[in-house]
């Protein structure tokens, strides 16, 4: 292997567009003349969207009377969207404002038109970068100045997953519906991504972390399957909760960093100056 390894964690079809744009600003950026660094996919989670018509029809139900609609992450969109089939405002008499996290969900959103329509779809997003969490967009929720009793909020997520907006907003007097839209399917233990991984140098790797759900699965696997483990490796993380994850699996080195693949492709680069 080269003399240093940039490991993308995402699930296949999200780091494909990563990598292609993290291979091209290293080669445009010359900071790896020498010996150009390698890049390894390994997809922790795949994203299993669920197909049922009967989540759909109940989706379209809700959404009659819904207030708001929050999405936490564009794989929440992709699925949701592509379980509906139709015009997010075909399914209600008002226009259901929605919230989302980041700026990836807002993009995910236009993608389906979403914002974009002649009488546009409030989109509440986070301002600040650093606040794109749920806590950052409880706290852009406050703008609206609503009073939350009885206000009706569907939650997209997937399985699982975590809590806190939907426990705020039922303490804030809101009925909350969580609706689960996918599952992650863990990346199996003999798939030959894991190849790569066990020739690995640890101490000449960074790893892009992007969920924390996955961050625990790598340290399980690499507790279990393998001799090394992460005290000499390097983490880069988006947020901090996945940061403390990463910490809590060992890894000697973590970075935190702004969301958003450009924020993700600054900091590997900058790292390889090190």
């Amino acid at each position: 292997m080269s003399a240093k390894t940039i490991i993308v964690t995402r699930p296949s079809g999200q780091a494909r567009q990563l990598i292609e744009v993290l291979t091209s600003s290293i080669e445009l950026s010359g900071v790896a003349k020498r010996s150009l660094p390698d890049i390894l996919s390994l997809p922790l989670l795949t994203i299993v969207p669920k197909t049922d018509e009967a989540l759909s029809v109940h989706i379209a139900i809700l959404l009659q009377d819904a207030d708001l609609a929050i999405f936490v992450s564009p794989n929440a969109i992709e699925c949701v969207m592509r379980l509906l089939e139709r015009s997010w405002q075909d399914f209600s008499k008002r226009i259901i404002p929605i919230g989302v996290m980041g700026g990836s969900s807002k993009l995910a959103l236009q993608h389906h038109g979403v914002g974009m329509e002649t009488n546009p779809t409030p989109i509440v997003m986070p301002q600040d970068k650093e606040r794109w969490d749920s806590e950052g967009l409880w706290q852009e929720l406050q703008s609206l100045g609503w009073n939350w009793q009885g206000k009706r909020v569907i939650i997209f997520k997937g399985e699982g997953g975590r809590d806190w907006m939907a426990d705020t907003l039922k303490n804030a007097g809101a009925q909350v519906d969580e609706i689960s839209s996918y599952t992650r399917v863990p990346l199996d233990i003999d798939n030959p991504a894991w190849d790569s991984i066990h020739k690995l140098d640890f101490s000449k790797s960074l790893w892009l972390l992007t969920s924390s759900e996955a961050v625990r699965y790598l340290g399980s696997v690499i507790q279990d399957q393998f001799t090394q483990n992460f005290s000499s490796a390097s983490a880069l993380c988006p947020h901090h909760n996945i940061a403390d994850a990463a910490d809590e699996i060992g890894f000697g080195e973590v970075f935190t960093t702004e969301p958003g693949d450009e924020s993700l492709v600054k900091a590997s680069l900058a790292w390889l100056t090190l």
